[in-house]
């Protein structure tokens, strides 16, 4: 049994006391995942990272929930497939850059405006950048309608450099995957937009070595094999 300090713990899937480590589902390129990585690097929680290819998802991430999305993590017998949740579970446990305590305003702000990415955001960026997925979908007025959401957040960051005060939280972690997938689309047209804060906070958040960290590439996960620890 590998133990704490044995470089075998790294690949053992067990914590340093021998204990087994919760298990994330994840696929590297998806923004939910993208979000629950960042929180549990943020937090220092340990897990045994499983790749995920999505057009041959394990039995066991199905056994574990069945709608076959990610992220999913397994703590013992409990299974969280929400990537809001993901997020929680970590910095409820450990929080050292206080994401649950913004500058401005409080947890129940941040979560009204993770929500409203998650919802009228989600639908026109993908819309936007997946147009023959949805019939009738109309790819220039679903840019401008995630456009009016970006906005608020150009916004927003006029009193503050981060969405909820001088400090990154939970919400910055929350969206920047999403601000990041809608200026993919279109960077030429991103880049042209009135919203200088806006490319800032996001040049920032993707070029921070966080996000670099939890961006690493890891092979698919396999059954029978344990997967990386992360954070590596």
């Amino acid at each position: 049994m590998a133990q704490e300090g044995d470089p075998r713990a790294h690949l053992s899937g067990l914590s340093g006391t021998g204990a087994p480590l919760p298990l994330l589902y994840s696929f590297r390129r998806c923004p939910y995942a993208m979000r629950a990585r960042l929180a549990i690097a943020a937090s220092g929680a340990q897990c045994e990272l499983r790749e995920v290819v999505l057009r041959d998802k394990p039995a066991a991430l199905l056994a574990a929930s069945p709608k076959g999305t990610v992220p999913v993590l397994v703590d013992g017998d409990t299974v969280i497939d929400q990537s809001l949740d993901i997020m929680l579970w970590a910095l409820r446990r450990h929080d050292p850059d206080r994401w649950l305590a913004p500058q401005l305003g409080t947890l129940a702000d941040m979560l009204a405006l993770v929500a409203q990415c998650d919802g009228d955001f989600k639908r026109a960026l993908d819309a936007y950048k997946y147009p023959e997925r949805t019939p009738g979908a109309d790819a220039l007025a679903a840019r401008a309608q995630g456009a009016r959401f970006l906005q608020l957040l150009e916004a927003r960051l006029q009193a503050a450099t981060a969405l909820c005060g001088d400090h990154p939280a939970l919400a910055d972690a929350a969206l920047a995957p999403f601000v990041r997938q809608f200026a993919q689309v279109d960077r030429a047209w991103f880049d042209a937009q009135p919203w200088p804060r806006l490319q800032a906070w996001l040049a920032q958040w993707v070029s921070g070595a966080r996000f670099e960290a939890v961006m690493v590439r890891h092979p698919p996960w396999r059954a029978g094999t344990h997967g990386p620890r992360f954070p590596g």
